[in-house]
């Protein structure tokens, strides 16, 4: 979902606040980057799976000023309203989340 080919990245869904920190000599931020990196291609191919386009909505990964990683969720409204509604029908098919 990451690495080379990242075009997609600029397709209009900007993330406004992420990456605009300072990086902090002696702070490992690349092995929170990766961790982040695995959670968010898992979620982008369940996105993918569940018949979603990564151009409407998508997990990227980044990390916080401590060098811990965090997956940012971005997406255009329509497509949140769907997802919504696809984990709310999920959750009440099961009695509720797991």
């Amino acid at each position: 979902m990451t690495g080379a080919g990242d075009e997609w990245l600029g397709d209009g869904l900007g993330m406004a606040g992420g990456d605009l920190g300072l990086w902090v000599s002696g702070v490992d931020y690349v092995a929170g980057w990766r961790e982040a990196r695995e959670a968010a291609d898992r979620l982008n191919r369940a996105f993918l799976g569940a018949g979603f386009e990564l151009s409407e909505v998508r997990a990227v990964a980044s990390t916080y000023d401590d060098g811990r990683g965090v997956v940012r969720f971005v997406g255009w409204p329509g497509a949140i309203v769907r997802l919504a509604a696809l984990l709310a029908a999920r959750a009440d098919g099961d009695g509720g989340a797991r």
